[in-house]
Protein backbone atom coordinates (compact mmCIF):
# COMPACT_ATOMS: atom_id res chain seq x y z
CA UNK A 1 0.00 0.00 0.00
CA UNK A 2 2.61 2.12 1.07
CA UNK A 3 4.65 1.82 -2.29
CA UNK A 4 1.49 1.99 -4.32
CA UNK A 5 0.99 5.46 -2.96
CA UNK A 6 4.18 6.90 -3.26
CA UNK A 7 4.01 5.32 -7.56
CA UNK A 8 1.00 7.47 -7.23
CA UNK A 9 2.37 10.60 -6.64
CA UNK A 10 4.44 11.88 -9.82
CA UNK A 11 6.33 14.39 -6.59
CA UNK A 12 7.30 11.55 -4.77
CA UNK A 13 7.90 8.46 -7.23
CA UNK A 14 10.80 10.28 -8.55
CA UNK A 15 12.26 9.22 -5.10
CA UNK A 16 13.24 6.29 -3.25
CA UNK A 17 12.62 7.34 0.48
CA UNK A 18 12.96 5.37 4.01
CA UNK A 19 9.52 4.45 5.34
CA UNK A 20 9.27 8.21 7.40
CA UNK A 21 9.81 11.06 5.26
CA UNK A 22 11.13 13.87 7.47
CA UNK A 23 10.78 16.73 4.44
CA UNK A 24 9.75 17.04 1.03
CA UNK A 25 11.07 20.14 -0.26
CA UNK A 26 9.32 20.93 -3.54
CA UNK A 27 10.36 24.30 -4.71
CA UNK A 28 7.25 25.81 -6.21
CA UNK A 29 6.08 26.17 -2.76
CA UNK A 30 8.30 28.19 -1.35
CA UNK A 31 12.08 27.97 -0.07
CA UNK A 32 10.95 24.97 2.52
CA UNK A 33 13.39 26.33 4.81
CA UNK A 34 16.28 26.50 3.04
CA UNK A 35 18.44 29.23 3.85
CA UNK A 36 21.88 31.63 3.80
CA UNK A 37 24.72 29.88 5.67
CA UNK A 38 25.12 32.91 7.73
CA UNK A 39 28.63 32.77 9.40
CA UNK A 40 28.70 32.50 13.51
CA UNK A 41 29.37 36.76 14.69
CA UNK A 42 29.01 38.64 18.02
CA UNK A 43 28.37 42.11 18.49
CA UNK A 44 29.78 42.85 15.17
CA UNK A 45 28.89 41.58 11.37
CA UNK A 46 32.93 41.65 11.22
CA UNK A 47 33.79 39.34 13.28
CA UNK A 48 32.38 36.99 10.83
CA UNK A 49 34.77 35.13 8.93
CA UNK A 50 35.46 35.83 5.55
CA UNK A 51 34.54 32.50 4.21
CA UNK A 52 30.69 33.15 5.72
CA UNK A 53 30.69 36.89 4.63
CA UNK A 54 30.79 36.18 1.27
CA UNK A 55 27.15 33.97 1.18
CA UNK A 56 23.92 35.26 0.18
CA UNK A 57 20.20 33.97 0.29
CA UNK A 58 19.20 30.97 -1.69
CA UNK A 59 16.66 32.65 -4.17
CA UNK A 60 13.64 30.74 -6.06
CA UNK A 61 14.28 30.65 -9.77
CA UNK A 62 12.20 29.85 -12.97
CA UNK A 63 15.79 29.41 -14.50
CA UNK A 64 15.38 32.16 -17.56
CA UNK A 65 17.94 32.27 -19.87
CA UNK A 66 18.41 35.31 -22.61
CA UNK A 67 17.82 32.72 -25.40
CA UNK A 68 15.32 30.01 -24.94
CA UNK A 69 12.89 31.79 -21.56
CA UNK A 70 12.59 29.80 -18.76
CA UNK A 71 13.19 26.27 -18.09
CA UNK A 72 11.59 25.82 -14.94
CA UNK A 73 12.22 22.79 -12.54
CA UNK A 74 11.37 19.16 -13.37
CA UNK A 75 7.64 19.43 -12.24
CA UNK A 76 7.02 23.04 -11.60
CA UNK A 77 7.83 26.58 -12.71
CA UNK A 78 10.25 26.80 -9.62
CA UNK A 79 13.96 25.25 -8.53
CA UNK A 80 16.14 26.80 -5.26
CA UNK A 81 19.32 28.65 -7.09
CA UNK A 82 22.16 28.66 -5.50
CA UNK A 83 24.56 31.24 -7.15
CA UNK A 84 28.60 32.65 -5.83
CA UNK A 85 29.64 36.45 -6.38
CA UNK A 86 31.24 36.35 -9.91
CA UNK A 87 35.08 35.76 -8.50
CA UNK A 88 37.02 32.89 -9.34
CA UNK A 89 36.98 30.55 -5.85
CA UNK A 90 34.02 32.30 -4.69
CA UNK A 91 31.57 29.70 -2.69
CA UNK A 92 27.80 30.13 -1.41
CA UNK A 93 25.58 27.37 0.84
CA UNK A 94 22.39 27.02 1.13
CA UNK A 95 21.15 25.36 4.40
CA UNK A 96 18.28 23.93 6.13
CA UNK A 97 18.36 23.16 10.39
CA UNK A 98 16.77 20.25 11.81
CA UNK A 99 17.28 18.50 15.00
CA UNK A 100 16.56 14.26 14.91
CA UNK A 101 14.93 12.23 17.44
CA UNK A 102 15.92 9.01 16.33
CA UNK A 103 19.51 7.69 15.52
CA UNK A 104 18.95 5.47 12.58
CA UNK A 105 19.71 5.81 8.79
CA UNK A 106 18.97 9.37 7.07
CA UNK A 107 18.70 9.25 3.33
CA UNK A 108 19.10 12.39 1.70
CA UNK A 109 17.47 12.56 -1.98
CA UNK A 110 18.28 15.51 -4.56
CA UNK A 111 17.64 16.54 -8.39
CA UNK A 112 19.95 18.88 -9.31
CA UNK A 113 21.67 20.66 -12.35
CA UNK A 114 24.83 23.49 -12.61
CA UNK A 115 25.79 26.41 -14.84
CA UNK A 116 27.79 28.99 -14.99
CA UNK A 117 25.71 32.49 -15.81
CA UNK A 118 25.78 32.16 -19.55
CA UNK A 119 27.76 35.54 -20.34
CA UNK A 120 29.53 34.16 -23.52
CA UNK A 121 28.02 32.42 -27.07
CA UNK A 122 30.43 29.63 -25.53
CA UNK A 123 30.05 26.28 -23.71
CA UNK A 124 31.85 27.33 -20.67
CA UNK A 125 31.83 24.13 -19.39
CA UNK A 126 34.89 24.63 -17.15
CA UNK A 127 33.40 27.73 -15.59
CA UNK A 128 32.00 26.08 -12.03
CA UNK A 129 34.49 24.93 -9.96
CA UNK A 130 32.76 22.49 -7.43
CA UNK A 131 28.88 21.84 -6.55
CA UNK A 132 28.34 19.43 -3.62
CA UNK A 133 26.46 18.70 -0.21
CA UNK A 134 26.88 18.42 3.50
CA UNK A 135 25.66 17.44 6.58
CA UNK A 136 26.05 18.95 10.17
CA UNK A 137 25.57 16.57 12.90
CA UNK A 138 25.65 16.72 16.60
CA UNK A 139 25.05 13.79 19.32
CA UNK A 140 22.54 14.04 22.36
CA UNK A 141 23.47 15.76 25.50
CA UNK A 142 23.20 12.59 27.37
CA UNK A 143 26.17 11.10 25.32
CA UNK A 144 29.27 9.65 26.66
CA UNK A 145 32.45 12.16 24.46
CA UNK A 146 29.42 13.54 22.09
CA UNK A 147 30.80 14.26 18.81
CA UNK A 148 30.12 17.06 16.20
CA UNK A 149 30.45 15.40 12.54
CA UNK A 150 30.35 16.81 8.94
CA UNK A 151 29.82 14.57 6.14
CA UNK A 152 30.65 16.80 2.91
CA UNK A 153 30.63 15.48 -0.85
CA UNK A 154 31.81 17.71 -4.26
CA UNK A 155 31.68 16.88 -7.37
CA UNK A 156 34.97 18.80 -8.59
CA UNK A 157 33.90 19.74 -11.86
CA UNK A 158 37.01 22.11 -13.11
CA UNK A 159 39.83 23.47 -11.51
CA UNK A 160 41.82 26.50 -12.87
CA UNK A 161 40.55 26.20 -15.89
CA UNK A 162 40.98 22.01 -16.61
CA UNK A 163 37.92 19.79 -16.70
CA UNK A 164 38.46 17.15 -13.59
CA UNK A 165 34.73 15.78 -13.10
CA UNK A 166 35.36 13.26 -9.77
CA UNK A 167 33.73 12.99 -6.14
CA UNK A 168 35.61 14.58 -3.17
CA UNK A 169 34.94 14.19 0.62
CA UNK A 170 36.97 16.09 3.38
CA UNK A 171 37.86 14.50 6.63
CA UNK A 172 39.66 17.64 7.95
CA UNK A 173 38.54 21.21 8.69
CA UNK A 174 40.24 24.73 9.82
CA UNK A 175 41.06 25.62 12.90
CA UNK A 176 38.44 27.06 15.65
CA UNK A 177 38.47 30.15 16.13
CA UNK A 178 36.91 32.29 19.23
CA UNK A 179 34.44 34.81 18.22
CA UNK A 180 33.45 38.01 19.94
CA UNK A 181 35.13 37.94 23.91
CA UNK A 182 32.23 36.33 25.40
CA UNK A 183 33.57 32.38 25.33
CA UNK A 184 30.05 31.37 23.98
CA UNK A 185 31.22 31.22 20.17
CA UNK A 186 33.34 29.46 17.99
CA UNK A 187 33.98 29.68 14.21
CA UNK A 188 35.52 27.39 11.58
CA UNK A 189 35.31 27.63 7.58
CA UNK A 190 34.71 24.04 6.70
CA UNK A 191 34.49 24.42 2.67
CA UNK A 192 37.87 25.73 2.81
CA UNK A 193 40.28 24.94 -0.88
CA UNK A 194 42.56 22.75 1.60
CA UNK A 195 41.85 18.77 2.47
CA UNK A 196 39.99 17.77 -0.02
CA UNK A 197 40.36 13.91 -0.98
CA UNK A 198 39.44 11.82 -3.85
CA UNK A 199 36.68 9.33 -3.30
CA UNK A 200 38.13 6.23 -4.52
CA UNK A 201 36.20 5.01 -7.87
CA UNK A 202 35.24 8.95 -7.92
CA UNK A 203 35.66 9.97 -11.23
CA UNK A 204 32.19 10.37 -13.42
CA UNK A 205 31.05 12.29 -15.93
CA UNK A 206 27.99 13.83 -15.75
CA UNK A 207 25.59 15.26 -18.48
CA UNK A 208 26.56 18.51 -19.42
CA UNK A 209 24.41 20.08 -22.34
CA UNK A 210 25.90 21.50 -25.91
CA UNK A 211 25.33 25.24 -25.30
CA UNK A 212 25.39 27.56 -22.09
CA UNK A 213 22.06 27.70 -21.14
CA UNK A 214 20.67 23.74 -21.57
CA UNK A 215 20.68 22.13 -18.57
CA UNK A 216 19.64 18.44 -17.88
CA UNK A 217 18.62 16.90 -14.14
CA UNK A 218 20.87 15.07 -12.12
CA UNK A 219 19.97 12.63 -9.35
CA UNK A 220 21.65 11.74 -6.27
CA UNK A 221 21.18 10.33 -2.88
CA UNK A 222 23.42 9.44 0.33
CA UNK A 223 22.86 7.15 3.06
CA UNK A 224 24.50 8.08 6.38
CA UNK A 225 23.76 6.10 10.00
CA UNK A 226 23.54 8.80 12.74
CA UNK A 227 23.49 5.69 15.39
CA UNK A 228 27.39 4.46 14.33
CA UNK A 229 28.17 8.10 12.74
CA UNK A 230 29.15 6.70 9.59
CA UNK A 231 28.55 6.93 6.10
CA UNK A 232 26.31 3.69 4.43
CA UNK A 233 25.93 4.72 0.36
CA UNK A 234 26.11 7.35 -2.31
CA UNK A 235 24.31 7.30 -5.32
CA UNK A 236 24.62 9.84 -8.67
CA UNK A 237 22.50 8.59 -11.39
CA UNK A 238 23.21 5.16 -12.24
CA UNK A 239 26.44 4.63 -10.17
CA UNK A 240 26.98 3.86 -6.94
CA UNK A 241 30.21 4.45 -5.18
CA UNK A 242 32.24 2.94 -2.43
CA UNK A 243 32.20 4.53 0.86
CA UNK A 244 34.28 2.21 2.40
CA UNK A 245 37.24 5.12 2.23
CA UNK A 246 35.05 8.06 3.14
CA UNK A 247 35.24 9.52 6.58
CA UNK A 248 33.32 12.97 7.91
CA UNK A 249 34.57 15.69 9.35
CA UNK A 250 34.82 14.75 13.49
CA UNK A 251 35.50 17.10 16.09
CA UNK A 252 34.59 17.67 20.16
CA UNK A 253 30.76 18.41 20.80
CA UNK A 254 29.64 21.85 21.17
CA UNK A 255 27.82 22.70 24.34
CA UNK A 256 24.52 23.98 22.54
CA UNK A 257 24.14 22.16 18.96
CA UNK A 258 22.66 18.76 20.88
CA UNK A 259 20.37 16.29 18.61
CA UNK A 260 21.74 18.68 15.43
CA UNK A 261 20.68 17.40 11.99
CA UNK A 262 21.36 20.08 9.15
CA UNK A 263 21.79 19.86 5.86
CA UNK A 264 23.74 21.58 3.28
CA UNK A 265 23.91 22.75 -0.42
CA UNK A 266 27.12 24.40 -1.97
CA UNK A 267 28.16 25.87 -5.07
CA UNK A 268 32.09 27.05 -6.16
CA UNK A 269 33.59 28.84 -9.05
CA UNK A 270 36.20 28.55 -11.46
CA UNK A 271 35.74 31.95 -13.30
CA UNK A 272 35.03 35.19 -12.30
CA UNK A 273 31.60 34.55 -13.04
CA UNK A 274 28.55 33.74 -11.35
CA UNK A 275 28.36 29.87 -10.52
CA UNK A 276 24.82 28.62 -10.30
CA UNK A 277 23.83 25.17 -8.34
CA UNK A 278 20.09 24.68 -9.39
CA UNK A 279 17.77 22.50 -6.88
CA UNK A 280 14.29 21.17 -8.18
CA UNK A 281 13.52 18.99 -5.17
CA UNK A 282 14.46 16.96 -1.75
CA UNK A 283 13.58 14.53 -0.22
CA UNK A 284 15.03 14.05 3.29
CA UNK A 285 13.84 10.49 5.07
CA UNK A 286 15.05 8.31 7.58
CA UNK A 287 14.31 4.61 8.72
CA UNK A 288 11.78 5.64 11.93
Amino acid sequence: MRLALLRADPKLSRFDPLPRIISHDCFSSGHCGWSQLVGNYENNLDTMLPGYAQHTSAMLSTLPHWDSGSHGGMGSSYALKIATRPRKGAQNVAIKRHTFRHRGTIRFEVYFTFKPEATELNLSETDVRSVGFLFDLQSGDQDDGGQRVMPHLRFLNALDGQHVQKWQFKRRTTELKPIGDSDKTLSHYHLAAEDWEDLPGGAQRLCYNEIPTKINWTYLAFDFDLAEMKALSFRCNDRTFDMSAFEPIRMPAMKNLWCMLNFGLFAEADSDKRAFLYVDSVCISGDF
